[in-house]
């Protein structure tokens, strides 16, 4: 759980791979560009929403209460 994996390229985890395939982002490539993007999955296991490393954890808290509902 705690080993370096790769985010991007042929060696991607599954787990990337998957969300950057759910929420491609608004760039030329899906490719995580930087630390600390981000991914909102909802309870269901959906992959809503993809945010740049800019975003506040407390931006994103906006949207929590109705995908809590």
């Amino acid at each position: 759980m705690f080993a370096k994996i790769d985010v991007n390229g042929a060696d991607a985890a599954e787990l990337y791979q998957w969300l950057k395939s759910e929420q491609p982002g608004n760039g030329d490539s899906p490719d995580v560009v930087w630390n600390f993007e981000k991914f909102l999955v909802d309870s269901a296991g959906e992959a809503v929403a993809r945010f740049p490393p800019n975003v506040t954890p407390e931006e994103i808290a906006e949207q929590l209460p109705a995908l809590l509902n």
